[in-house]
């Protein structure tokens, strides 16, 4: 019987697993943590009966991707849940902007500003099922609708910068450059548009939904999946040496690339080595989980049905924020993510204390505090917020990366998006996920179609070894 080996167990690694499990190979995950998931993990991080995502919180493609669509994973207990308005972004004297499914509503709040919006995000949210299907892969292929994926590419390939300079109102600017920051980059460089426009017109579409009970979930219906077809993981189980592993027909490392090369470098030839080392990590996380008494007493009222809120002002202080972190500098105000996932699931809260997830964008490898910061950047655009905090967890850079060794310098996305990395990701050869040496491959969120909580880079290339085999 074909035998796979898993080196992760994070959303790729466990999508990956359940793939060639399904086609009949036996699979076997190692996970380094006593806890399954990677990137997809909840716990009681402040006080008791409050819920907290410790990485991934919402996941606009989670119920769309290929991989959730074979394998119907709402039939092992994932159940999505959303909020009334997808995103939101404060600005000063209670004024702001706030994006829900329909286009046409979201414009109506951008003033003068609405018809241009339209025009912008209107013909890429409205394809989102073939848009997404195009570039939920790795972007060097052939397309089924090249048509549609020109609209997007047209967007997408601009600096995010670009698409700013075509609103002229704050608000429709704060907008963009708040989804535009979840690539954690200078807006000037290329393609920074790129997961800023998918974002958002998946908002559009699809919602942003959070899994009800926590991300947590997601891992236990995959794992639950995996079993079924007699998959197995092993916890606790790290991985130094892959001849720890035996022989197995494949290798599948769903591990930041420095990672790969720690624990499979005599397997792998000098050009991949070569590779695997000149990888680039990108700016990096500040994580704080609050316990917060009552919720957040946001002045800009959407943003208190909103499940996700950019915190970071205008779209200058925005900008100035990201090239900030990518030049290794902290700015004084970070910009800031942060999740109101309990306004979908209440299950998350304990009575009128609620779980509030949101993390700053720090230069990578940042050894500061940051706390501060993100606690005065919500205070700006919600007066009183402080005093409603009961309890706090924070982690720095360097908790994160030692919580999960491939987010390097506390880097959640695995590496820097630059046009070069996010495109090609550590590639040796044509494909994507071939490390160069036959039966091993790369699923980590390194590879195409990047970060997400989507599980595409391990199908994709669990696709790509069963194809080999």
């Amino acid at each position: 019987m074909t035998t796979a080996a898993v080196i992760g167990s994070g959303p790729n690694g466990l999508a990956a697993a359940l793939t060639m499990a399904a086609a009949g190979v036996s699979v076997t995950v190692y996970e380094a943590d006593e806890v399954p998931g990677g990137g997809t993990r909840s716990s009681e991080l402040t006080l008791p009966g409050l819920l907290h995502d410790e990485c991934s919180s919402h996941h606009p493609f989670g119920p769309a991707s290929a991989f959730a669509q074979e394998f119907a994973l709402e039939n092992h207990g994932l159940e999505w849940a959303f909020t009334e308005v997808e995103f939101a972004h404060p600005l000063d004297s209670g004024r702001g902007a706030a994006l829900v499914r329909s286009v046409f509503e979201t414009a109506k709040g951008l003033g003068g500003d609405a018809k241009r919006y339209r025009q912008v995000m209107g013909p890429v949210a409205s394809r989102m099922p073939t848009i997404s299907a195009e570039f939920l892969q790795s972007m060097i292929h052939v397309p089924k609708h090249p048509i549609h994926l020109a609209i997007l590419g047209m967007r997408a390939a601009l600096p995010a910068a670009a698409i700013a300079a075509m609103f002229e109102t704050e608000e429709a600017t704060a907008l963009w450059a708040g989804v535009a920051a979840h690539t954690f980059g200078s807006f000037a460089q290329p393609l920074s548009s790129a997961i800023g426009t998918s974002l958002a017109s998946a908002a559009h579409y699809y919602g942003w939904p959070v899994a009800v009970g926590g991300s947590g979930r997601i891992a236990t219906a995959v794992l639950s999946a995996l079993r079924d077809h007699g998959g197995a993981i092993e916890v606790g189980r790290r991985i130094d040496d892959v001849r720890e592993l035996g022989s197995p027909d494949v290798l599948m490392f769903d591990t930041g690339p420095s990672e790969t090369l720690r624990i499979a470098a005599d397997l792998l030839p000098s050009h991949t080595q070569r590779i695997l080392r000149r990888w680039q990590p990108g700016p990096a996380a500040f994580k704080l989980a609050l316990a917060v008494d009552g919720g957040i007493p946001w002045e800009y009222e959407p943003a208190t049905r909103a499940g996700t809120i950019h915190v970071s002002g205008s779209y200058k202080e925005t900008a100035a924020a990201e090239l900030a972190t990518t030049k290794g500098a902290m700015p004084q105000r970070p910009y800031v993510l942060l999740g109101q996932q309990y306004l979908a699931d209440p299950s998350r809260a304990n009575g009128n204390l609620v779980p509030i997830d949101c993390y700053a964008h720090v230069p990578n490898g940042y050894s500061g505090d940051a706390t501060e910061a993100i606690l005065s950047q919500i205070e700006r655009f919600a007066p009183g917020f402080k005093e409603r905090v009961m309890a706090m967890t924070p982690r720095g850079t360097a908790d994160i990366e030692r919580l999960n060794p491939n987010f390097a310098g506390g880097d959640i996305l695995t590496g820097n998006k630059d046009l070069l990395q996010l495109v090609l990701g550590p590639r040796s050869g044509l494909s994507a996920y071939r490390l160069g040496t036959k039966g091993i491959y790369q699923c980590s969120a390194a590879t195409p179609p990047g970060p997400g909580a989507h599980g595409m880079c391990g199908y994709l290339a669990a696709k790509k070894a069963l194809a080999d085999l």
